[in-house]
């Protein structure tokens, strides 16, 4: 078989960085960090066992959306799909050590001077191949765990952030172009946004003064805009019509992401304390609300109660709740829940006016519930002049410009993005490769056992 280029140089390209990791000088002990936190004494034992769970319960969450968008494809589609997930776990890997967690938390460019410093995003040289991140804590950004446990635990973040994407194109994009894709979402997208969020000088928490606990903005809003702006560019599928292949795997992955979102929300304490444990408890009761508003909402519009419903709406709560989960009390999370769930709702079933082909409505659960999620932040969280219903008229403001900001930087630069990849190597399969499938056009594999490989010729 003729091997093409373009993995010839993707070889290329891993061996040259695993090499350069094999001989690069790499520091463990920052002077900066030094200067802060000299020695361990600072560490909490406590924080760090919850921080290491909550980095293991993140990272299920990725194997998990394999099983929960594989199981909504058609059949034809269900390991492409499920692996386009999945590899994200080594590419965003990769990407995160060499440059990404530099770009997102790495020492701050950006504008002014003193308490009035705003950032954009991290100095792309400042913690290369991880260098200066070992064991002693940060106090800015993580004061009582090693700051290499802080770095692992973001880099589960930014892993799943792009495998969301792929739900929006599924059935009809090329793998390696897919790879390109989310390698230059990561770098110039998801790495600055992290970085205007959650750094403390960033200019989107710092100046807006935006509250985002676990990733409203960070992960569920770019990742939504991303999928709209992919589901423009690739145009839509021959045939859109198709029956979900396999409930039980959607049920399964809703279960692996209910479960890691425990991680993902109360482990954006940074410690095993009280606002933990609300975030897990909010967690917990926005999901289960939104489960069943979306059941109920669904037979009062006539539609049957279905596993698949429920399994979507349990992920909308989830995401509704996400930029809250530690700045609300669990009555005011059921409604984070039910509110977000009959927007989402609305949003699927209109299906942006049928004009859009977003495969498993990405933009709708996750872009539609971030925004959602970010606006009822910004009205109850708690705090003095935290929010609306807290006297923060203007903190109101600043969110709502914020999420404005947000959503056009995440759309057009995402757009952009899968432009210049599209540019490299078409993003979309043949009309051949979509009608045989992309488990057995991509990937020379099937669910059904007696299909035949394709060796020759290969359909791109």
């Amino acid at each position: 078989m003729k091997i093409e280029k373009r993995w010839i140089i993707s070889f290329i390209m891993i061996s040259v960085v695993c090499t350069i990791g094999a001989f690069w000088p790499t520091v463990t002990e920052n002077n900066y960090v030094l200067s802060e936190f000299g020695t361990t004494d600072h560490i909490v034992p406590a924080d760090v066992a919850w921080m290491l769970t909550s980095s293991c319960l993140v990272l299920i969450m990725t194997p998990g959306l394999s099983f929960f968008y594989g199981g909504m494809v058609g059949k034809k589609n269900v390991i492409s799909t499920m692996l386009q997930s999945f590899i994200c776990l080594g590419v965003v890997t990769l990407l995160w050590v060499v440059v990404a967690f530099s770009l997102a938390f790495g020492e701050p460019v950006g504008f002014g001077s003193g308490d009035h410093f705003y950032s954009f995003f991290g100095n792309p040289t400042t913690f290369a191949f991880m260098d200066y991140v070992g064991v002693l804590p940060h106090k800015q950004l993580a004061n009582t765990i090693p700051f290499m446990l802080f770095a692992l635990f973001q880099m589960k973040f930014a892993i799943i952030c792009p495998a969301i994407i792929t739900g929006s194109f599924a059935e009809r994009v090329r793998f390696i172009s897919y790879l390109v894709f989310i390698s230059l979402f990561t770098i110039f997208i998801y790495a600055p946004l992290c970085h205007a969020v959650w750094y403390p000088t960033g200019v989107l928490g710092s100046y807006f003064g935006v509250k985002d606990f676990a990733g409203g903005t960070v992960v569920h809003m770019s990742s939504g805009f991303a999928a709209l702006a992919g589901v423009i560019v690739l145009g839509k599928r021959k045939n859109s019509q198709h029956i979900p292949t396999n409930i039980p795997f959607v049920l399964l992955g809703t279960g692996m992401l209910w479960f890691g979102w425990f991680g993902f929300n109360a482990g954006s304490a940074l410690a095993a304390n009280g606002t933990a444990a609300m975030a897990f408890a909010t967690t917990t009761t926005s999901s289960a609300a939104a489960m069943l508003t979306w059941i109920f909402f669904d037979r009062m519009n006539g539609r049957k109660v279905s596993a698949l419903g429920a399994c979507i709406g349990a992920v909308v709560g989830l995401v509704a709740i996400t930029p809250a989960a530690g700045f609300v009390s669990v009555p005011e999370s059921m409604f984070f829940g039910f509110i977000t769930a009959l927007v989402s709702n609305t949003a699927v079933n209109c299906k942006y006016s049928k004009k859009f082909d977003d495969t498993l409505d990405v933009f709708a659960c996750h872009g539609v519930g971030g925004i959602m999620g970010m606006i009822l932040t910004a009205i109850f969280a708690h705090g003095e002049d935290a929010s609306l219903l807290h006297g923060g008229w203007n903190v109101f403001g600043h969110h709502m410009m914020a999420l404005v900001l947000v959503s056009i930087f995440t759309f057009f630069g995402a757009y952009f993005l899968f432009k210049v990849t599209n540019f490299i190597i078409p993003l979309r399969v043949s009309e051949e490769s979509e009608h045989i499938g992309l488990d057995l056009s991509q990937h020379d594999e099937s669910l059904d056992p007696k299909a035949q490989p394709i060796t020759e010729p290969h359909y791109g």
